[in-house]
């Protein structure tokens, strides 16, 4: 951003910080009151816009969860769905009912992962959306994903997700910053968790950052670790070699954590190609990639698990590869104890 921007855009975020402080605020003054419903609520959010690799521990949380014996519902916005304004139910934990342009790309692939454990319902009511799923999913414990400034909702947790390779969002606040709220609204959370811990310029000086931030909140860190990568469609074989030149694309909040990570792994990419955040991909989309593919000598194109919702029905010409992860977060089982704690 050039000089003449920021001066442009620092009232905006003074404005932005002052409606913010006011709105939380309003709520610890009993002004606006925060809804209850009548299960646990465990927020999984973040301070800032863009993707901070949240949507995993969303995953990991309803599972840790469901394995306590609990009739698990992710409660999502869903961005980027066809009908925002609509309620949704995406999956009831044993079925998926609707396709990513319905339910939203995020929302079926927390469908996808968490089969035999949790319900993904959308809508951006949700208060009304826990409330439906009491009486109609019988549903006793809730994850509200992306819900940190969703205070309306009242909840028995908050772990707040940062970043590793761009923790503060510049430093400042929306428009001229990618920051939500203040950093001192890390004291609002139960915990912190710093993800892509392994992208960290300097993972000890950070955590100690988070630490004083938030008032001494528990702060883990937390890795996404890649398992493989597997076929979009059987008949492209069952195994991509990291010596197959690739070109990788993704429509993710940050595209180049997926690019560091893919080239981390060990595999070969002889291109890269970003799209928006939740971009639906169409025929011509698809051609493109291949053309560029081809023109760098790449043999196979590579993908998230988050794009690959979105694909089934388009063909390429050139097989499609999904790279899967898995989170590990260091001291598991002093997180997984906070969440139990909760259900206590």
């Amino acid at each position: 951003m050039n000089r003449a921007a920021e001066i442009l855009l620092t009232p905006g975020s003074a404005l932005y910080s002052a409606l913010a402080r006011a709105r939380v605020a309003a709520y610890r003054r009993g002004l606006l009151s925060a809804q209850n419903v009548v299960a646990p609520v465990v927020s999984v959010g973040n301070l800032t816009t863009g993707g901070t690799g949240k949507t995993p521990l969303v995953a990991w949380t309803a599972r840790v969860l469901a394995a306590e014996g609990r009739r698990v519902c992710v409660l999502t916005r869903g961005y980027g769905r066809a009908n925002p304004s609509e309620r949704v139910l995406v999956s009831d934990g044993a079925q998926i009912f609707v396709d990513a342009r319905k339910g939203g790309d995020e929302p079926c692939w927390l469908a996808e992962n968490l089969l035999g454990a949790a319900a993904v319902l959308a809508d951006r009511d949700r208060v009304a959306a826990a409330r439906w799923a009491l009486a109609e999913l019988q549903s006793d414990c809730f994850v509200l994903d992306d819900g940190f400034q969703h205070i309306r909702l009242a909840r028995a947790c908050d772990l707040v997700t940062i970043d590793a390779t761009n923790p503060w969002g510049g430093g400042y606040l929306l428009p001229r910053g990618r920051l939500r709220e203040p950093l001192t609204a890390l004291r609002r959370a139960t915990a912190c968790v710093i993800t892509r811990a392994d992208q960290a310029n300097n993972l000890a000086e950070l955590l100690a950052q988070v630490t004083e931030i938030s008032g001494g909140r528990p702060v883990f860190a937390a890795r996404t670790k890649v398992s493989g990568a597997r076929p979009l469609w059987p008949e492209y074989g069952a195994v991509l070699s990291v010596d197959t030149p690739v070109l990788a694309f993704c429509a993710l909040g940050n595209p180049a954590a997926f690019f560091r990570q893919a080239t981390a792994a060990g595999y070969t990419l002889a291109a890269q190609q970003a799209f928006r955040d939740h971009h639906y991909y169409q025929a011509q989309d698809m051609a493109a990639l291949a053309q560029k593919a081809r023109a760098v000598g790449a043999q196979a194109l590579l993908t998230t698990a988050k794009d690959a919702v979105k694909l089934q029905q388009i063909g390429s010409g050139l097989p499609i590869f999904v790279l899967d992860i898995e989170l590990e977060i260091e001291r598991e089982g002093e997180l997984r104890e906070l969440l139990r704690g909760v259900l206590a």
